[in-house]
């Protein structure tokens, strides 16, 4: 991931995630993709507008229609990686994580979530659209920041 957002960066663009969420209701879905979203612009990391979510018991991660999409979408340069509140939310298998792994890299994509900490006590800015798309916070610093 380090290597991937380095490079980004590198290059004067904003690093930017796709949100994914496994959820068994909407209102789980909203309350997941919420956290994201403020986890994300406190790290000061670009989200894009457009999220991906599975429901229900989920199949393996590859046949999963809102997991296909999300790597499509990041495939095709809209993000760089791809965001989700935790693990198991891709999956608990370890062979199938590996290879997942390898194979987002392999597509310079990053795999990340967010830290089980107590970050989500920290206020954050006030989102705003930007132009590109992207959701961003104010530009006033957070009282905490943590790493993506």
């Amino acid at each position: 991931m380090s290597e991937i957002t380095t490079s980004v960066a590198g290059s004067g663009r904003v690093v930017r995630v796709a949100p994914y969420v496994l959820a068994s209701s909407g209102e789980e879905r909203r309350a997941d993709l919420a956290l994201i979203e403020r986890y994300v612009i406190a790290a000061g990391i670009g989200l894009t507008a457009t999220v991906f979510a599975d429901a229900e018991q989920p199949p393996p991660i590859g046949r999963r229609s809102g997991w296909r999409a999300a790597r499509r979408y990041a495939e095709q340069g809209f993000a760089d990686g791809i965001v989700a509140v935790a693990r198991p939310a891709i999956t608990t298998d370890r062979a199938e994580y590996e290879a997942l792994l390898e194979d987002l890299f392999a597509h310079r994509l990053f795999l990340a979530f967010l830290p089980d900490e107590g970050w989500g006590e920290c206020t954050t800015p006030v989102p705003r659209r930007t132009h590109t798309g992207l959701w961003r916070g104010t530009g006033s610093t957070p009282p905490c920041q943590p790493p993506l």
